[in-house]
């Protein structure tokens, strides 16, 4: 901090010059950013303002209203102040339009009734100045390298504060924007009161600047946040006005809160992409060897060998179809990954979690030999449902043993998720037994008969349909989805009744069948879900 021109007068130097203060005392805690010595009437223009001015008045006028005019220039460019040594211009005092124009300007004015070499109040002020700069550059290194570390190692915000109270010896509190408090540090201070009616205290506190002191409330409040994305205060409670290093402190808390908030949000999304990734390895036979899979992911902390292995599959209930071109659809499915790792870590199950798609989460789970795989998946779906509202499937494939069958597992788990989430019971999660015949079918999948029949089925429908470009298949499956209801199948497919009975007589000549024939729609509608069952268990590309 800069010396006050009080300091200046304390000198040794000065007093041996027997100072006196002949005009504005009452400004005596004025800064002195430099001192200069300038003999010359004209001296204000080459100043920049905070200079300490010294002169013998050798070259000043006697015109009263001149000198006045001089005085009046010190103080319009900031001059901090004027010391006049007596003796060669004025003899015993100054002239009283000195006096007087600095009383009303406001300026300090001092004479130095002995001849004192102004080189050696030069240097002591500068070497003052520069020692007080040297140790603010120190300060505020010392304040880097602190905040610096703490940005490194990821520090909480009850950490940071404690660092901005240590080093300030002042309370000091963290805020959101609805003035609510997220962390503080007392300093032995009773926090009841320090906290006592805060939201109404900080309402009252608005700054203009992002960060200013509000002498009122005696707070220092800076913005925290970055990108143009404030969300929150940090405010240092002084007692006094705060010092440039008190500034510098609060400013370099508030840019290692932000810095913080932005790495951690960065950071659980670089690990959701990493995860992601040996998901997605797996599943396409990206690694030569399966133990380079266990090795990646043992990496991240999931350790995989030795453990039974469970995939999970995560679809949002409320858009069955996914919706690829929809940003809404891809932050609420990224908030849902997010979601789930946080309930795993809350139930301390190490696991990979990562989007498998633009519609899917997927989750390998490894589990200790002892552990069932129905109680962990029931603690995950409880804690996650706790956590994220909306609502949701959890679909599980079988146990495998080996990180060779992870991928026939997430396959698994990928189909019973596409059919659970067309028609959720509020299971807390869905396995293949609980689909009944869907899947039955799924496990039937591979066999030549069942797809021989289905074939049998519908062969004529999907010639139709692929030679003509229509839609009959899925007209055929609203109305059987329907219970056929004639009525509701026609809403569902967005037409007027006579339309999609016109639509029911063309299926019917198309497959030579009747529709209003239970057993032959009941025929119909199992060769339809093991199509489904086929289609979807489409081999991934590499």
């Amino acid at each position: 901090m800069l010396p006050t021109v009080a300091d200046v007068l304390a000198l040794d130097t000065v007093r041996r010059g027997n100072p006196r203060v002949v005009a504005g005392a009452d400004r005596l805690d004025t800064r002195v950013r430099w001192v200069h010595v300038g003999e010359v009437t004209d001296i204000a223009h080459l100043l920049r303002g905070g200079e300490l001015v010294l002169t013998t008045g050798i070259a000043l006028p006697d015109d009263p209203d001149k000198l006045a005019s001089y005085i009046a220039e010190l103080a319009s460019v900031g001059a901090s102040g004027l010391i006049v040594e007596l003796g060669r211009k004025f003899v015993r005092e100054l002239p009283r339009s000195v006096v007087t124009a600095a009383e009303e300007h406001g300026l300090p004015l001092v004479t130095l009734a002995r001849e004192t070499p102004f080189v050696q109040i030069t240097e002591s002020v500068h070497a003052r100045i520069i020692d007080r700069q040297l140790e603010e550059l120190r300060a505020s290194e010392q304040l880097h390298e602190v905040f610096t570390e703490l940005s490194v190692e990821g520090a909480s915000p009850a950490e940071v504060l404690s660092q901005v109270a240590r080093l300030s010896g002042r309370p000091v509190l963290l805020e959101n924007l609805a003035h609510q408090v997220l962390a503080c540090e007392t300093v032995g201070r009773d926090t009841g009161t320090l906290l006592a009616s805060w939201e109404t205290r900080s309402r009252a506190v608005a700054p203009g600047q992002r960060t200013a002191y509000d002498a009122s409330s005696g707070w220092l409040v800076t913005m925290v946040g970055a990108r143009g994305q404030d969300w929150g205060r940090l405010i240092l409670l002084c007692d006094t006005d705060p010092s440039p290093r008190d500034i510098v402190l609060a400013e370099r808390a508030a840019t290692t809160l932000a810095l913080g908030r932005l790495l951690e949000r960065h950071q659980e999304s670089l690990e959701r992409q990493a995860h992601g990734t040996i998901i997605t390895g797996i599943l396409t036979h990206a690694y030569a060897d399966p133990d380079e899979a266990a090795a990646r992911a043992r990496a991240v902390g999931v350790p995989l060998t030795g453990r039974k292995l469970i995939s999970a599959v995560l679809r949002l209930a409320d858009s069955p179809d996914g919706q690829p071109d929809s940003q809404e659809q891809l932050a609420r499915l990224g908030e849902l990954a997010d979601a789930t790792a946080a309930a795993c870590r809350e139930a301390r199950m190490a696991a990979l979690v990562g989007a498998l798609d633009q519609n899917r989460v997927g989750v390998l789970l490894p589990l200790p030999p002892r552990v069932l795989a129905e109680p962990a998946l029931s603690t995950l779906s409880e804690r996650l449902r706790a956590a994220f509202t909306t609502p949701f499937v959890l679909a599980a494939g079988s146990v495998v043993e080996s990180v060779r069958d992870v991928r026939r597992s997430f396959l698994e788990a990928e189909q019973v998720a596409d059919v659970a989430v067309r028609q959720p019971d509020g299971r807390a999660f869905y396995r293949l037994p609980d689909l009944r015949l869907r899947g039955l079918l799924h496990l039937l999948r591979d066999d030549a008969r069942l797809q021989t029949f289905a074939e049998r089925e519908l062969s004529p429908l999907l010639a139709h349909d692929a030679q003509r470009g229509g839609d009959l298949t899925r007209i055929l499956r609203i109305y059987l989805d329907a219970g056929r209801n004639k009525a509701v199948a026609a809403q569902k497919a967005h037409l007027s009744r006579p339309a999609f009975y016109d639509r029911l007589r063309r299926l019917e000549r198309i497959l030579d069948t009747d529709l209003d024939d239970v057993e032959s729609c009941l025929s119909l509608h199992v060769a339809l879900l093991a199509l489904e069952s086929f289609r979807r268990d489409v081999p991934r590309s590499s």
